[in-house]
């Protein structure tokens, strides 16, 4: 069944959207095939004789705030946004485990490394600089809720950042080393907001996803309130 991409709607303007991915659908087509995200951008046209492009990626199991290009410039500017690290994204996480400090800034180098059985980002000094900023929102003890923000857009980064320094993400097969599932398999890491400064000239965009329903238990628990 197709996912109501219409209905994930957060901001539209005649440059931009920014739609709530669900989790669990990629954005594009894996080595294996299999259902994505591009195979239904066509339902968001809204009367422009092209489909939106994405102007970033989210992982398959992540949710939340996605930016697609209405149009060539646009990408292109969106691009720039991105690559220059001047998108704010903000993101949410329920992790295994407290930190001991309310907040801190994590600034490990990142690589890609071939597994037997797959790859999957490690800490390495020769690999490309990544950087996290994180602070704790709320804690039972045993789980805790992390606002993260990138200052860099690395893949894997917040799971990898988050595992290095002893709180892997909860629900995640890679980082988790048997440890990220305590409360769930799902992958509990959310896309929560995004603030676009496109036009100079202009306040900038953005948007705030929804907490999707396999989150909500965990930070509720954390002490996350419910709207």
């Amino acid at each position: 069944m197709s996912p109501d991409l219409v209905s994930r709607v957060l901001y539209r303007d005649p440059a931009v959207l920014i739609i709530d991915k669900p989790a669990g659908l990629a954005v594009h087509a894996g080595p294996k095939g299999g259902e994505h995200l591009m195979l239904y951008l066509d339902a968001l046209r809204f009367g422009l004789n092209r489909r939106p492009e994405l102007a970033h990626r989210l992982d398959r199991e992540t949710s939340g705030c996605l930016v697609l290009g209405r149009d060539r410039k646009a990408l292109a500017a969106l691009g720039e946004l991105f690559a220059k690290g001047l998108a704010g994204k903000t993101y949410w996480a329920v992790v295994v485990g407290k930190p001991r400090e309310a907040q801190g800034v994590i600034d490990y180098a990142l690589k890609k490394r071939e597994k037997k059985f797959g790859w999957r980002m490690e800490v390495d000094r020769t690999g490309l600089a990544s950087v996290t900023e994180w602070r704790l929102l709320g804690s039972d003890g045993r789980l805790s809720w992390l606002e993260c923000r990138p200052l860099t857009g690395r893949t894997h980064q917040i799971r990898a950042h988050c595992a290095a320094i002893g709180h892997p993400l909860v629900g995640d097969a890679i980082y988790g080393r048997g440890t990220g599932t305590l409360a769930g398999d799902r992958l509990m890491l959310h896309s929560r907001s995004i603030v676009l400064p496109l036009d100079p000239g202009k306040p900038p965009i953005g948007a705030e996803a929804p907490v999707p329903e396999h989150m909500r238990t965990a930070l509720e628990g954390c002490g996350w309130v419910s709207p």
